[in-house]
C-alpha cells in the first residue's frame, strides 16, 4: 500500500492502483524533494529530523511549505501497515513534488503532490567499498545541499561505482575539495581526529551526520580529494547505512573496518536502539 495525496491530504491505495498525473513536474522537470527513513518495528528512524530537512528542502525550491502534520499522518497510515508484516528492516520514502503543471519549467497553480510509500529492505554489510569519479558537485548551485529529486548524476556515478566494484561514488566539489557521495556523506580518520567536510562544501546536510557530529567528537573541514589516499581510515554515513566503514577505496585496500569507524558504528546502534527519534 501506498498513500498518495497532496499537501493538504490523501488515502492510501494499493501498490498496483497507485497514480500521479504524467503532468506532475516531479515527473517532467524533477520538480520536487523527498527523504529517505530506515524503519525498524519501533518505529521511523529520526522521524522528527527528517520531516525537518523536508520542509527546509522545499523551501530551497520555493515549494509551498508541506503541511507537517499531513505528512506525519501519512507516515504513520503506511509505517503501520508494513509494521503488520513483522518485518525487521524496512525503507520509507517521502516524496513531495510541485504537482500537476505546465509542460516545460514554469510551475503551476496545483497542490503539490504527497507520496509515502515503504518496502521491505536488507541490511548493509558490515563494511562497504567506494571510489571516486571525475564528475563534481557545484556548491553554489542553486538547489545545493537540498535533497531534491533530481538524482541522474548520482544514478550515472553510482552505476561508475557498481561496474568497479563499488557501492559508493564519492566526488569533489568545483574547487577540487572533498564533497560526498552519491547518497552519503563522507568522513575520514586523520591520527584519531574525526573530520568531515563542512556543509559549505556543497554537501547534503545528512540527518545521520548531524547525528554523528553531535554524538562523537567530530571536526568539520575543507579536505582536499587527496585525503582519500592518505586518511588512516574512511567511513560514509546515511540514513540506511548508518556509520559505514570503507575497507577499498579506489586502489586502497584495507584489512579490515578501522577501530575507530567500528567503535561509532557500534555506538551509534546502541544509542538509536535506546531512542528511535533523536
Amino acid at each position: 500500500m501506498i498513500w498518495v495525496g497532496s499537501r493538504s491530504g490523501g488515502v492510501m491505495v494499493d501498490a498496483a492502483l497507485a497514480q500521479v498525473s504524467v503532468l506532475d513536474h516531479g515527473f517532467t522537470v524533477a520538480d520536487g524533494v523527498f527523504e529517505t527513513l530506515k524503519v525498524t518495528p519501533l518505529g521511523p528512524v529520526a522521524l522528527t529530523r527528517h520531516l525537518r530537512r523536508l520542509g527546509e528542502s522545499a523551501r530551497s525550491l520555493d515549494l509551498p511549505a508541506p503541511d507537517l502534520d499531513v505528512v506525519q499522518m501519512a507516515v504513520a497510515e503506511v509505517f503501520e501497515l508494513w509494521a503488520l508484516d513483522g518485518e525487521a528492516l524496512g525503507r520509507l520514502r517521502i516524496t513531495y513534488t510541485g504537482g500537476t503543471a505546465p509542460l516545460g519549467s514554469d510551475r503551476g497553480n496545483a497542490d503539490p503532490t504527497l507520496v509515502v510509500a515503504c518496502a521491505d529492505a536488507q541490511p548493509w554489510p558490515e563494511t562497504t567499498t567506494a571510489v571516486t569519479v571525475p564528475w563534481v558537485r557545484n556548491e553554489r548551485s542553486a538547489v545545493a545541499g537540498a535533497k531534491t529529486t533530481s538524482y541522474a548524476e548520482n544514478v550515472v556515478a553510482l552505476k561508475r561505482a557498481r561496474d568497479q566494484g563499488a557501492s559508493e561514488a564519492l566526488m569533489a566539489n568545483t574547487v577540487g575539495d572533498l564533497c560526498e557521495g552519491t547518497g552519503t556523506n563522507v568522513f575520514v580518520v586523520i591520527d584519531g581526529r574525526v573530520v568531515t567536510p563542512p556543509l559549505e562544501s556543497g554537501c547534503l546536510a545528512g540527518i545521520t551526520r548531524e547525528l554523528v557530529i553531535e554524538w562523537f567528537d567530530v571536526a568539520e573541514e575543507t579536505l582536499p580529494m587527496q585525503v582519500l589516499q592518505q586518511a588512516d581510515e574512511i567511513f560514509v554515513t546515511s540514513s540506511t547505512r548508518d556509520v559505514h566503514p570503507v575497507v577499498r577505496m579506489d586502489e586502497r585496500v584495507w584489512a579490515s573496518a578501522g577501530p575507530v569507524a567500528m567503535s561509532m558504528r557500534q555506538e551509534f546502534a546502541r544509542r538509536l536502539a535506546e531512542q528511535i527519534d533523536p
